[in-house]
């Protein structure tokens, strides 16, 4: 394996900053795990995910540098490095108060267990809040559960549903840290955050986020109309490529409920064992299927 780190821990490009500085932080640090081995570690050779920092490398980034004298923070965190993120979180010149959970699902809506972990398979991960100052969250906050259910993305890209969230919460200036795209009224800052730049990794079929179907239980009784709303989410994935059995493991439905949701949204089958000349690069995209 080779261990040459990939994300250089020194030199640095210095924060951005703006006038009266930043008063909301989101930051996905590239945590480094003790095992750095298969498919844990995110450098492994063989993944390539992306680079990752040491723990005293993350801490010494001269955050508090660009802060407003009040700012909030927001730091994604993996539940094995919990008390890391609580290290970096006072090296930062934050105090954690609260976390907001964000709970991974299939596309049915149960836990999403394709995740890894030592001692439990994790279908959660963190994000610490945490207050420089005195600033409360903005009045939506007040209402805002801590929690987000969505589906996974590729490997270390978090919700999409998170900009909503800390945006109605928290108030700009913003900046993100370790980017991995760029977002309007957003400074970012991160090795992948420019835009001629692909972040690393490949978007594997399922793990492009997108909608939650219902849960369904067996036997359940499913109305017409909603049938036919569900079977048309699927149709449209069917018609892209994909087969029955695979909908079925991906849906958490059975193969038998998903060929009656197709039939009740009026989908053309094709000769069974025949697959879609489209499969080959057919590429899940749930983000199209309906609101």
């Amino acid at each position: 394996m080779n261990t040459k780190p990939l994300r250089p821990e020194t030199d640095l490009k210095p924060l951005p900053e703006v006038a009266g500085g930043f008063f909301t932080v989101l930051a996905d640090p590239p945590w480094r795990f003790t095992n750095r081995t298969g498919k844990v570690a995110p450098e492994h050779r063989r993944l390539d995910r992306y680079s990752t920092m040491s723990l005293d490398a993350i801490m010494a980034i001269d955050v508090r540098k660009v802060l407003a004298p009040n700012a909030h923070l927001y730091l994604w965190v993996p539940n094995a490095l919990l008390p890391d993120g609580l290290k970096v979180m006072e090296a930062w010149g934050f105090r954690y108060v609260s976390n907001i959970v964000w709970a991974k699902r299939r596309k049915d809506g149960g836990p999403d267990g394709r995740g890894v972990g030592f001692y439990f398979r994790n279908v959660t991960e963190l994000l610490l809040f945490g207050v420089k100052g005195s600033m409360r969250t903005l009045a939506p906050g007040r209402s805002q559960v801590n929690m987000m259910e969505t589906r996974k993305r590729e490997h270390s890209r978090k919700p999409d549903e998170q900009y909503d969230l800390i945006e109605a919460c928290s108030p700009g200036a913003y900046i993100e840290m370790f980017a991995r795209h760029a977002r309007s009224g957003w400074s970012v800052w991160g090795d992948e955050s420019s835009d001629d730049v692909t972040p690393r990794g490949t978007v594997h079929k399922g793990y492009e986020g997108g909608s939650i179907l219902p849960q369904l239980i067996p036997n359940e009784h499913v109305s017409k109309d909603r049938a036919g709303a569900i079977g048309e989410r699927l149709r449209q994935q069917y018609e892209q490529g994909q087969s029955i059995r695979l909908l079925a493991e991906e849906a958490g439905y059975s193969i038998q409920r998903i060929r009656s949701l197709l039939k009740a949204a009026d989908t053309s089958f094709r000769p069974r064992g025949r697959r879609s000349q489209n499969l080959r690069n057919y590429e899940f995209d749930f983000t199209q299927t309906g609101k």
